[in-house]
């Protein structure tokens, strides 16, 4: 049975509870001590471990719905522990032997308690992880005389989680330009570009996959080994043998390996992407940074911020001139010039109007149309003719063993042999495989022609 089918009904209520927060914190402190305590904690500890939390934290914990009166009573650890075993996030067992309430965290609860882990750690070093893990099962499933289709299906989720990671973090390239707009002054968008994206993807994201050159490390070592184990035909019977014995169907070994192939593949196409998305995040942040510093020191940019304050108070427009005028040279020619900030677009012109008037042509009579349709020759057919009978030994003309002198020989030679497939020619050829010959720096068929019996 599926785990989303142990699932009690109240569980989802942690997500629309008004204290979501303070119980996700519960879970991932219970978490902690659980698997320092061979994963049995007594309802003591748990009750130790809320209040411990809630003496750090300070929590306000609000009333739910479901609360009564006598629940209002209970100290904030017993409020929460008590809470999380009613909606199924913890679980009680009763050790009869010895008397004891174990509090334990269901399967379906752990997955989802993993979940919050990774939402709230820093740690993003799974990149390393993922590629190490799969040349390590690689190597292994290469060397290894027990090895099983179980070992390529790991080497192939760690590949999609590689992947995962990787489209993540390119998804997740568009809050760093938008933040990159949010600022107004410059001390803030290098703060946020140093302390933002400079911490959270150059060092922890992108640093493992380029700087560290990670990736590349170990990308032609599994290439190498991909390609061994795909070429050991002998190799790979045992393997598909020894799954058939294990009752293993379900997958081909070819078919794993393309999979792990076509994820490599997609990793490299995405790590260039990332290279772009990188280049244009650094390209944006130094553009915004001249933007900023020139609209504080620049000329042209204090003008502008000086008419984007006279247009938001029009009434005052006239004293911010006069004001200004005291204390800043208006007449200077980087300011009054005949190069104005805005130039109206002239209109588009009518493409039609433009269009020049069609030519008349004169309509062609009958015997102009025939002379067009009129195929031009080169050659008469009777020169086609004259060319087969000058070179015909014992009534057979060998193209093997012709004298081609120049274009004109090789070109009737084309022309003879159109000739012969055609049903009212004089000639036909050979029913043979003729073998190439070269002569006269042309190479073709040495065809042989012969007159046809009529």
């Amino acid at each position: 049975m599926h785990l989303q089918h142990e699932i009690p009904e109240g569980f989802w209520g942690l997500f629309r509870s008004i204290n979501r927060d303070i119980y996700i914190e519960a879970l991932l402190s219970i978490n902690e001590e659980y698997q320092y305590s061979n994963y049995f904690l007594t309802k003591e500890v748990c009750i130790q471990v809320l209040s411990d939390m809630n003496a750090r934290k300070r929590f306000e914990l609000q009333r739910e719905e479901s609360d009564t009166e006598y629940d209002m009573l209970e100290t904030p650890a017993s409020r929460i522990l008590n809470w999380l075993l009613k909606t199924g996030w913890l679980k009680k067992i009763e050790d009869y032997r010895t008397l004891v309430t174990h509090i334990v965290i269901p399967d379906y609860a752990a997955i989802f308690i993993d979940a919050f882990e990774r939402l709230n750690s820093e740690d993003m070093e799974e990149t390393n992880i993922y590629i190490q893990n799969v040349y390590a099962t690689l190597f292994s499933f290469r060397n290894d005389p027990r090895a099983n289709l179980s070992m390529l299906r790991t080497a192939l989720v760690n590949t999609r989680k590689l992947n995962k990671a990787l489209q993540d973090m390119l998804h997740n390239m568009d809050r760093f330009f938008s933040k990159l707009l949010e600022q107004k002054f410059y001390g803030d968008l290098l703060r946020e570009h140093l302390d933002g994206y400079v911490e959270e993807v150059v060092r922890k994201k992108y640093h493992i996959l380029k700087t560290s050159d990670n990736f590349y490390r170990y990308k032609n070592d599994i290439k190498q080994c991909l390609k061994e184990i795909r070429d050991d035909e002998m190799w790979i019977e045992k393997v598909r043998a020894r799954s058939r014995t294990m009752g293993d169907t379900g997958d081909d070994v070819l078919d794993l390996l393309d999979l792990i192939e076509r994820g490599f593949d997609d990793i490299e196409h995405r790590i260039a992407n990332m290279d772009s998305e990188h280049t244009k995040y650094v390209r944006a942040t130094v553009t915004r940074m001249n933007y900023l510093l020139s609209g504080e020191t620049d000329t042209k940019g204090l003008v502008v911020q000086l008419l984007n304050r006279m247009a938001a108070s029009p009434e005052k427009a006239d004293d911010m001139i006069r004001t200004v005028g005291t204390r800043m040279n208006l007449s200077l020619l980087e300011i009054v010039s005949d190069k104005s900030l805005y130039k109206r677009k002239k209109p588009r012109k009518d493409f039609i109007s433009q269009m020049l008037p069609d030519e008349k042509t004169e309509d062609l009579d009958r015997e102009d149309v025939l002379k067009l349709n009129r195929i031009q020759v080169r050659y008469t057919k009777k020169q086609i003719e004259e060319f087969i009978e000058a070179h015909m030994q014992d009534e057979v003309m060998d193209a093997a063993k012709l004298e081609i002198s120049g274009e004109e020989d090789f070109e009737k030679l084309i022309l003879a042999y159109d000739y012969s497939t055609r049903k009212n020619s004089r000639y036909m050829l050979l029913e043979e495989e003729p073998e190439m010959v070269e002569n006269g720096g042309y190479r073709y068929p040495a065809l042989k022609f012969v007159r046809r019996s009529l």
